[in-house]
């Protein structure tokens, strides 16, 4: 034990020793510049931009990163996907909490959705103090067929597309693909990138994008998503999304417009 304490002691002044000794702190821009399915974003403590990466330029319609930086989310994305970035950064610049593997629905400039993870932490200085935050969108990757416990998985996976609008529990799924849930879980994360809640969320929400373009009323999306209660459909959808189902239709109403 006591050997360990001292090697972690040792690790660590080893990483301040070359912490100090960097120059640039932002290093990994370049390198974030070569990932296109990733974007990658450091912001002061006003939530504006101070480095972004070329994929987070590409995304906002833009050519240059001089048009990010020193501007906040909602000055760059469209209303209302900036204020509800912005609102969720301030969440975690007050110190609330950071943001791990926060599954959105993006819309690219050409109007297409895709499905992402999101996380941001915030970063603090010397004395523990917040001074801005840093974070990763990660576009969700294809699916690993090749996974020898694949087909298995993929019999729970079928049941969450066929009765998404049923209660879907994880022990009724994990016995389906003959698993535990403790294999569940980490299969789903192996081959899908996705927990198996992560996934029954994706599919509600796909179901009710679709079901927004109707003359079906929110709540009776809602119900037919597995949502019994209006409200927490509500939160959950502006939640993944950035908009409230009725923003979302309204959205949608003005893309087939034009």
């Amino acid at each position: 034990m006591k050997f360990m304490q001292t090697e972690s002691v040792n690790n660590q002044a080893v990483r301040r020793a070359l912490g100090a000794n960097i120059a640039d702190p932002f290093f990994a821009e370049g390198l974030f510049d070569a990932l296109p399915d990733v974007v990658f974003f450091v912001k002061d403590i006003e939530g504006r931009y101070v480095v972004v990466n070329q994929t987070l330029v590409q995304r906002c319609g833009q050519r240059h990163k001089s048009a990010l930086i020193g501007r906040t989310p909602a000055e760059v994305f469209a209303h209302p996907f900036g204020q509800t970035y912005l609102a969720q950064d301030m969440q975690v610049l007050a110190g609330d909490s950071d943001i791990e593997d926060q599954l959105e629905l993006h819309l690219y400039p050409n109007r297409d959705p895709g499905w992402c993870l999101t996380r941001k932490t915030a970063l603090r200085d010397a004395h523990g103090r917040i001074v801005g935050l840093t974070g990763i969108s990660r576009d969700l990757a294809m699916a690993d067929k090749k996974n020898p416990a694949y087909r298995k998985v993929a019999a729970a996976v079928q049941v969450i597309h066929e009765q998404y609008g049923q209660p879907l529990q994880l022990p009724e799924l994990a016995r389906i693909a003959n698993m535990s849930v403790a294999q569940i879980e980490r299969y789903f994360l192996r081959i899908f990138h996705l927990t198996p809640r992560q996934m029954i969320i994706q599919t509600r929400v796909d179901a009710a994008s679709r079901l927004l373009n109707g003359a079906a009323s929110v709540a009776e999306i809602a119900q037919a998503c597995g949502y019994g209660d209006h409200s927490a459909f509500t939160r959950q959808f502006k939640a993944t999304t950035g908009l409230t189902p009725s923003q979302y239709r309204q959205l949608s109403a003005r893309r087939s417009g034009d």
